[in-house]
């Protein structure tokens, strides 16, 4: 079990007492803006203002030039509790933190009304300097703990963040900063970010022809180029492969249901936000399905089960749609039409363990097999101040228990986070980190008594008792977009043989070569490899230049000589060139790549 989360970390201390730093130089450079919050992120912090005027670059450099100076005064943070009205009379001239403390005094609620946390008696304020935050911390003893070479502010896209999210408040100016423990490391984190824009996926996915996003259709719904769908349909297959030789069953279930269906499974009204509204089907609702789980559930109680037919593991890679605003779509990372790899198992208690251990193996292959070996693992529990769940306690306790025993049994680094958990249960999250140290929540695995109690799930036990199963929710991607979206960037685009949509490309010299570039395609296809000869009428170095471009992993040139000795000239994406290999050798040695499903593309 891991020992410290990142909340309880110096790094986020550091990181948290910055963003007030910012917020006190920003009032000194905008005494009239109004504040809002800030709070450390991965990577950095952030804090939102709402400003009497637009924001530039001399600002933002007069800021960060201001908050070396605070930071370099030793400013202590001291920590006070205070009533509601103290905390009101302090900030009388800050509406967003008047709201706050509305919020908390009355006691959090969710977009729906329901209470999400109990109302608090007194809160607590952070004074540095001459600036006081509502916060409930936690901070750096004093300014001296944050390292002055070791602190950045931008005004970065998204530069602008609407209160609390909601499209329909006002915008406010987000001003982004990092910080860290040395220079060394803040010189890293600038070189990964300038990785990071040459990695972005909306360009890549742009210049590589694998989707677009177009006005016509829709905001969040991508169109899958060629190249696209056969990258999507590669990743699809092989993950079938994998689960049918673990036995599941592939299902195919409708893309919307009636609104009893989400009712029954208390998605709708949990999700009503995040859903599209009803559609009346002669005088029936229907809605586009949030969740594939009620479906599966729907096929499980179509037929008498007995405990000899348990396990049971539906597959399916159903398609979900959710509303998300406009101003959090982000390519494929954040959609609203998005393909899961959904399955759900349904278990008998005894079962639970083993079959759970099962899926988590299963995951740890997936990301083995994509390189993506860096990761640790999130058991999201219930937050005891929220009412947002629903469900037996006992039972909970049981889940939760079933989780933790697996993550020992397979010796997983792990931590337990509350208000993680599911609404109908605790879950298993994989946080995957990427080759430029960012960090994603990739897989999961949920175990669920709930949706079996109100859908009224039986089995028929070995002495004829009606009993209850357990259900097991998991995805090894988490959606098809957003797990192709991390692997572009992952990869750069340089996918490995396996999943590259044109694997070897055939440029002959001259047009006298056509024939023998068109037999050699011809022949990969018949290998099973996606090649493609490339007839144009263009210099073979042009040629070259552009499929290296479009990271193609084995570029195979040919001429007289190779037409002679019946070879291939191999240059490799990388530009390094292996010179002639016979043409069954080549064959052999890329078929052998992409059978072990290996991130080599060198022979």
């Amino acid at each position: 079990m891991s020992d410290e989360r990142y909340e309880d970390s110096q790094l986020y201390k550091i990181r948290h007492s910055a963003a007030h730093v910012m917020a006190e130089a920003m009032l000194e450079r905008f005494p009239a803006a109004k504040i809002a919050i800030g709070p450390p992120i991965e990577d950095g912090f952030y804090y939102d203002f709402d400003l009497p005027a637009a924001i530039n670059d001399e600002d933002i450099k007069w800021v960060e030039k201001r908050m070396k100076k605070l930071i370099a005064q030793r400013h202590s943070f001291t920590r006070r509790e205070v009533t509601p009205a103290e905390a009101r009379d302090i900030f009388q001239d800050q509406p967003y933190k008047l709201e706050l403390i509305d919020d908390l005094v009355n006691g959090r609620q969710d977009d729906n009304g329901n209470p999400i946390a109990a109302p608090a008696d007194s809160l607590t304020i952070y004074t540095q300097s001459n600036f006081t935050d509502l916060c409930r911390g936690p901070h750096v003893d004093s300014t001296e703990d944050i390292n002055p070479k070791a602190v950045s502010i931008s005004l970065r896209p998204p530069a602008g963040a609407y209160w609390r999210g909601d499209e329909k408040r006002r915008q406010l100016t987000r001003i982004y900063g990092t910080a860290w423990q040395t220079p060394e490391e803040l010189r890293d984190y600038r070189a990964r970010l300038a990785e990071a824009v040459k990695r972005d996926h909306r360009v890549l996915g742009e210049k590589l022809n694998l989707f677009v996003i177009d006005a016509m259709v829709g905001k969040g719904l991508p169109l899958w180029l060629p190249n696209g769908a056969v990258l999507r349909d590669t990743l699809e297959r092989w993950l079938r492969d994998i689960q049918i030789e673990r036995g599941y069953l592939p299902v195919v279930t409708p893309h919307l249901g009636n609104i009893e269906l989400y009712k029954t499974s208390g998605h709708y009204p949990y999700y009503a936000d995040s859903q599209y509204n009803p559609i009346d089907v002669d005088g029936d609702e229907f809605m586009l399905r949030p969740m594939n789980c009620p479906h599966h559930c729907r096929i499980y109680s179509s037929r008498p089960r007995s405990y000899r037919d348990l396990p049971l593991r539906y597959a399916e890679f159903g398609t979900v749609y959710r509303y998300e605003q406009s101003g959090e779509l982000r390519g494929l990372t954040r959609v609203r039409g998005f393909t899961v790899d959904d399955a759900h198992l349904f278990v008998r208690p005894d079962q639970l363990l083993a079959e759970f251990m099962a899926v988590v193996k299963l995951i740890q292959h997936v990301f083995g097999a994509l390189g993506m070996s860096d990761f640790r693992a999130r058991i999201g529990t219930r937050d005891p101040d929220s009412d947002k769940y629903v469900g037996d306690n006992t039972l909970w306790e049981e889940a939760t228990v079933a989780i933790v025993d697996a993550c020992e049994e397979l010796g997983l680094d792990y931590h337990i986070e509350p208000g993680e958990a599911a609404f109908y249960g605790p879950k298993l999250d994989f946080i995957v980190r990427d080759v430029l140290k960012r960090e994603w929540q990739l897989g999961t695995v949920q175990v669920d008594y709930n949706l079996p109690e109100r859908f009224d799930l039986e089995y028929v036990d070995s002495d004829n008792q009606r009993l209850r199963p357990v259900m097991i929710h998991r995805a090894p991607f988490g959606s098809l977009e957003r797990f192709i979206g991390i692997l572009i960037e992952h990869f750069a685009g340089a996918f490995p043989p396996w999943l590259a949509p044109v694997q070897a490309v055939i440029i002959p010299i001259r047009e006298s070569h056509n024939n023998y570039a068109v037999e050699i395609e011809d022949l990969l296809k018949t290998r099973g490899m996606r090649a493609q000869a490339d007839l144009q009428d263009r210099n073979m170095r042009s040629k070259i230049k552009q499929h290296r471009q479009m990271n193609i992993p084995w570029l195979l040139i040919v001429g007289d000589r190779d037409i002679e000795n019946r070879t291939v000239s191999v240059r490799l994406r990388t530009d390094e060139d292996l010179g002639a290999l016979p043409l069954a050798e080549f064959v052999g040695a890329a078929r052998e790549r992409i059978n072990t499903y290996s991130q080599e593309i060198r022979l």
